[in-house]
């Protein structure tokens, strides 16, 4: 098989949870611990770093990835889910794992998988396990898909722990409470492991401190830790680099540090905080991370990793943003953010998938924008019918397009230069405009 054929078997042959949602959720590690077995249990022989969260966890993973580069660290990451290229998820100091070793690693054992028939989540984690292992990375930052208890990652034994916040998303599957949740992504803590809890909350740290407790996990609560003292933007209305100023809470002696970060989402405040923290109690571990390698790490995280769609400026006139935020905290942030930029008129492309209620976010979004209703190429994407009617029915007004491309000309072709064009909704439909993006010929 060439890539493409291998691509083709993956997507067709394995069940996806971001193609078709709960019929590819498996409820245990069986599979990935027979596919480990397979393969020759790479994943006991990488350091890692393991991050959960309902929001957040892919900018954190990234962040700590971009400061482990600049220290000179061969490292790993592996998040979820792809945008535009599947190899996005798998990559060594930035550079995305090969095709060849994407065929060669299939081809290898396929007769194998078909007989484990693994989901697709299930047999990428692994394959990056293995990569990672060949490569011999000095560290690997590794994002959970869903969850944590039951995820195909936690399989391994981490250095350190993050779990960035708890919040109402994928409840069939993980809850429907916060406890639950917590419960869920409390499943990455392991016997002796140090633990980072981005966000303190109530309903969750009781969870979190209980688990450290029976597994004798060292915890700390970031947000009680750091705080951000200052904030800074670079640039003239629509900054391209936001500044902080980090200052310790319970250690005077501990210098405050000033960042500069591309990532301009506000919500990365937290992220921020989390990153600070983690970094800490590694080079406590013994890492070599130093101030210098984390303000370089923090500023060079888009050249270093890739990372995409965090409140990502596509263009300027009219100004154009997308994210992949998706769930009821992630939106409530966007729309924050959407009211604190300048703008004549808004317009949103937006959708959304069918197996989550999309009112409770829907209540959320601005009712003065003009809306442009669409569906993600892929099986599991809401009907943009659907989704219109739910949307008229509580006073969002706009029209339906059967493709994103659509939905966005449309909205190009409506705006005026000093108007707002905000694409998100869902990964996919960020997906799917990222890659209209890098079709066009102007």
């Amino acid at each position: 098989m060439n890539y493409k054929e291998t691509l083709d078997y993956m997507y067709t042959r394995l069940p996806m949870f971001q193609r078709i949602g709960p019929a590819a959720y498996k409820a245990d590690l069986n599979n990935t611990i027979a596919l480990c077995k397979l393969t020759g249990n790479p994943e006991k022989s990488i350091k890692s770093i393991h991050i959960a969260g309902t929001n957040g966890k892919g900018s954190v993973s990234h962040m700590l990835a971009s400061v482990f580069q600049e220290a000179g660290y061969k490292t790993g990451l592996f998040t979820s889910p792809h945008l535009t290229d599947f190899r996005e998820r798998i990559r060594i100091n930035g550079n995305m794992i090969p095709e060849n070793y994407v065929v060669a690693f299939i081809e290898k054992f396929r007769m194998d998988f078909e007989a484990i028939s693994p989901s697709f989540f299930e047999l990428t984690a692994v394959m990056a396990f293995r990569y990672f292992a060949d490569e011999k990375t000095d560290i690997v930052v590794l994002e959970t898909g869903m969850g944590g208890r039951l995820d195909s990652t936690n399989v391994v034994i981490p250095e350190l722990s993050v779990i960035t916040n708890i919040g109402l998303d994928h409840t069939q599957f993980l809850g429907n409470t916060i406890e639950k949740i917590a419960f869920e992504k409390a499943g990455i803590i392991k016997p002796g492991i140090p633990v980072i809890i981005g966000e303190t909350a109530t309903a969750s740290g009781e969870v979190f401190i209980s688990r450290a407790e029976q597994e004798r996990a060292p915890i700390f609560f970031a947000d009680s830790n750091y705080a951000i003292q200052e904030i800074h933007q670079a640039g003239a209305i629509h900054p391209s680099t936001i500044s902080w100023k980090i200052k310790p809470l319970n250690d005077a002696k501990q210098k405050e540090i000033s960042l500069n970060c591309p990532l301009t989402g506000e919500y990365q405040n937290k992220n921020i905080v989390t990153v600070i923290q983690a970094l800490e109690i590694l080079s406590k571990l013994g890492h070599r991370i130093n101030e210098d390698t984390i303000i370089k790490g923090i500023a060079n995280v888009v050249k270093n990793t890739g990372i995409r769609g965090r409140w990502q400026i596509i263009r300027r006139k009219p100004l154009m943003i997308c994210d992949v935020g998706h769930n009821e905290d992630g939106i409530r942030e966007i729309v924050r953010m959407i009211q604190n930029t300048s703008c004549k008129k808004l317009h949103m492309v937006f959708g959304s998938v069918n197996d989550k209620d999309a009112g409770p976010v829907l209540k959320l979004l601005p009712k003065d924008a003009v809306y442009y209703f669409c569906k993600a190429d892929i099986p599991r994407g809401m009907d943009a019918g659907i989704l219109k009617e739910q949307a008229n029915g509580i006073g969002l007004k706009g029209q339906r397009y059967d493709s994103v491309k659509d939905a966005i000309e449309s909205a190009l072709q409506s705006a005026n230069p000093d108007d707002l064009i905000f694409i998100g909704g869902s990964t996919f439909i960020v997906a799917d405009a990222l890659g209209w993006l890098e079709s066009r010929v102007d």
